[in-house]
């Protein structure tokens, strides 16, 4: 039990500064909410865009200026009360209240549970190396950017999209760049074998070095990272790592107030968690997704931030409207934008629409003959009209689907 007695409170308090947070404390301003609004921010920084970290901010095409979700003054003009650098270790839900690490309490009316989740971390002896990095934070990437001067041999390790992008940005910088990936294929738990082996081929033919099905034993080194030893006893030269192996949700204060969950802070369709005026949002909310059939999820994505904070803002001001946004997602690797629609959890049938030598083309997912997901390489046009597909959840003519003299909107309308 914490001891609430502290003076400060908001009406409001939103606990992490990334899209789900920074979304929230703006949609409750652009809906008419004039109480007070407090934002938590682990990280010494105004909420910004996590997304370029991976792309452009590491190639150096942007600016930390230019990933900010708001200018400062946004904030101050909202009378929205951001605080960086502190960090919750604590939730009080029958005081309405939590504790920081410095040891303050603050209390809220609502509290709205947006921190995201942390890097996880290499499990292998070595892991704590100097040299060896991941791409969470604006720090993860500053630090990473000055030890690039000294053009170092990089192991990438994870063949998601945090790795491939990272491995796409370092290679056009002229670095060499190794990755490893513990699955038979890269993108394997996203996207079907026919993107996963474009990818591969497009990164091997930029000069990266692509392991697949191999298993890390150690980091070697002294104080700093020197190599990287494989379960076969290959030795890789490395003078940095960069881990991109996913995240751990950062609900370990919420659960241990007593709310359901487990991976994820467990959320209805309203983005309330089983904790009394507690709401949970973005990549920590595990919620029931319609489009993975009901299956209890996490989504890691700017789109699934933004539309959970919608719902819990219209929920707390007595509009409930229940979750139900199709996913979406994007990566940059190389001259390549992949865009994704829908979720292709247990597909049965996938269809390629193009030609991947033309780096153009997509590749559609479908269950029992519904289109439940679109992976478009260069392909806006299928992108844009390939996810109403996916939401009036319909069953086209598999080969008209794959035809690309037929516009996909025409068997939208042709199937209605």
């Amino acid at each position: 039990m914490i001891s609430c007695g502290a003076p400060s409170r908001h009406d409001i308090l939103i606990v992490g500064g990334g899209h789900a947070g920074a979304q929230a404390a703006v949609t409750l301003r652009q809906r008419g909410f004039t109480g007070t609004i407090g934002l938590l921010n682990g990280e010494p920084e105004l909420p910004y865009e996590r997304p370029p970290l991976s792309k452009e901010y590491l190639s150096g095409e942007k600016s930390f200026d230019r990933i900010l979700i708001r200018p400062a003054t946004f904030w101050a003009e909202k009378q929205i009360d951001v605080m960086p650098g502190h960090v919750v270790t604590a939730v009080d839900a029958a005081a309405h209240c939590v504790m920081l690490a410095d040891g303050r309490v603050h209390g809220y009316g609502t509290l709205i549970w947006a921190a995201g989740g942390n890097p996880r971390r290499l499990s292998c002896p070595g892991n704590a190396l100097g040299g060896v990095h991941s791409v969470r934070t604006r720090a993860d990437v500053d630090k990473m950017l000055l030890e690039l001067a000294d053009d170092p041999q990089i192991v990438v390790i994870g063949g998601g999209f945090i790795g491939l992008e990272a491995a796409a940005v370092l290679t056009k910088r002229g670095l060499a760049v190794t990755l490893l990936e513990a699955l038979p294929r890269v993108l394997a738990r996203v996207a079907g074998e026919d993107i996963s082996r474009f990818y591969e081929a497009v990164h091997r033919g930029h000069g990266v070095d692509l392991r697949m099905g191999v298993v890390v034993a150690c980091l070697e080194g002294r104080t700093r990272v020197t190599g990287v030893r494989l379960s076969d006893g290959t030795r890789i030269p490395a003078d940095m790592v960069i881990a991109g192996i996913g995240i751990l949700p950062a609900v370990e204060a919420l659960l241990a107030a007593g709310a359901e969950g487990g991976n994820g802070v467990a959320v209805d369709a309203y983005c309330r968690t089983s904790l009394p005026d507690i709401y949970a949002i973005g990549d920590c909310a595990l919620h029931a997704n319609p489009y993975a059939d009901g299956a209890l999820i996490r989504l890691e994505s700017v789109q699934n931030a933004h539309d959970q904070a919608m719902v819990a803002v219209c929920s707390i001001m007595g509009d409930p409207i229940p979750y139900d946004a199709v996913p979406w997602f994007w990566s940059n690797q190389y001259d390549l934008k992949l865009q994704t629609v829908g979720l292709s959890i247990g597909y049965d049938d996938v269809i390629i629409r193009g030609d991947p030598a033309s780096r153009s083309f997509s590749a559609i997912y479908l269950k029992n003959g519904r289109v439940i997901a679109l992976d478009c390489v260069n392909a806006m046009r299928d992108y844009v009209q390939g996810k109403a597909l996916v939401t009036a959840r319909i069953c086209p003519d598999p080969v008209r689907l794959a035809c690309t003299d037929v516009p996909l909107k025409t068997l939208v309308q042709q199937t209605a």
